[in-house]
């Protein structure tokens, strides 16, 4: 079965950078010049997804809508 929760630890520098560890990088393809999103909420902290993955979501969305209308 394979592993599929994870935990690492990241320390931010004097001018606000964090390194994602290489593990994590492999594990969800992080490559160099990649946008990252920050989502925070106050109450359950920060989530950090790639760009590319929530664009396909929101292309897929807006395509998946104008399908519809097209049947109509």
């Amino acid at each position: 079965m394979e592993k599929q929760l994870y935990i690492w630890t990241a320390k931010m520098n004097a001018k606000g950078q964090i390194v994602i560890p290489k593990e994590a990088r492999k594990v969800f393809n992080i490559n160099p010049n990649d946008t990252l999103l920050l989502l925070g909420d106050i109450n359950r902290g920060i989530a950090i997804a790639k760009y590319e993955d929530y664009n396909n979501f929101a292309k897929a969305i807006l395509n998946a809508n104008g399908d519809k209308n097209d049947k109509n």
